[in-house]
């Protein structure tokens, strides 16, 4: 079952998804809640995150998943990104989870640019959760992101203008945007003290985050790291999709 839902806190409108197994609908709270998150240019409605949801909910009882559009994603109604409210939304959502859902326990499946937030949130904000699944993150955010910015637009960005990027939705970002995205650089940080409580997969044919950079990120720091073979970034092969949901779904139940 699926329910959409805004978390209205702080002048912000969060759009969210709730994903429950049919059998739940009458529950109010959950043990178990996965907030995931989407990359750059995408939303919360990808058919990922529903076959995600109803893999984990027809597997395991009491599971709950969240998915949630970042800033200027989706439906969201800004229109100006920045890492500060990129931020502040996961807080908003895992505080949901942990009032409303009365979560125990909160887990976090994160993609590409929401990837990069969560790495960015577990050093400045700390860990609010018990495990992490990241697909293609984003480690070399700011080099990412550049590849979307023409010499005429970081020219614009200079002069002190904003420009437009995205993909089927534009959204306007700043030369403070780009510098905050180069201030904080994941492979700058050290993970160890996550580490045992992360899972990473690459696909090794991703053209957007090179799979050499995601493993020695992922080496580096102790992380579990699986490669999977012909993946792109997106995952768009079924096969390679249903690999990853298997792989996250047992990483999060391992030890339960």
């Amino acid at each position: 079952m699926e329910k959409n839902f805004d978390i209205n806190q702080q002048g912000y409108s969060i759009r969210c998804k709730l994903l429950i197994n049919d059998n739940d609908k009458q529950t109010r709270t959950f043990d178990n809640v996965v907030i995931v998150t989407h990359g750059f240019g995408s939303h919360k409605d990808t058919a990922g995150t529903v076959h995600f949801a109803e893999h984990l909910t027809s597997k395991y009882k009491n599971y709950a998943v969240i998915a949630f559009d970042w800033p200027c994603h989706g439906a969201d109604a800004r229109k100006k990104l920045s890492i500060p409210e990129c931020m502040t939304y996961l807080t908003l959502v895992v505080d949901y989870a942990r009032t409303e859902l009365q979560a125990q326990n909160i887990y976090n499946y994160s993609t590409s640019f929401g990837a990069y937030i969560t790495l960015r949130y577990l050093i400045e904000q700390g860990n609010p959760f018990k495990k992490i699944a990241l697909r293609s993150p984003g480690v070399n955010m700011y080099e990412s992101m550049s590849n979307h910015v023409s010499d005429e637009g970081f020219a614009k960005l200079k002069k002190g203008k904003e420009i437009q990027v995205g993909f089927d939705r534009k959204m306007k970002i700043d030369q403070a945007f780009m510098d905050d995205l180069k201030r904080f650089d994941v492979c700058d940080h050290e993970y160890f003290d996550f580490a045992d409580d992360i899972l990473i997969l690459h696909g090794t044919k991703d053209e957007m985050i090179p799979i050499d950079l995601v493993r020695d990120f992922a080496e580096n720091n102790v992380i579990e790291f699986v490669p999977v073979e012909g993946a792109n970034h997106p995952f768009q092969n079924p096969n390679h999709m249903a690999l990853a949901i298997h792989q996250i779904i047992e990483f999060f139940h391992k030890g339960d």
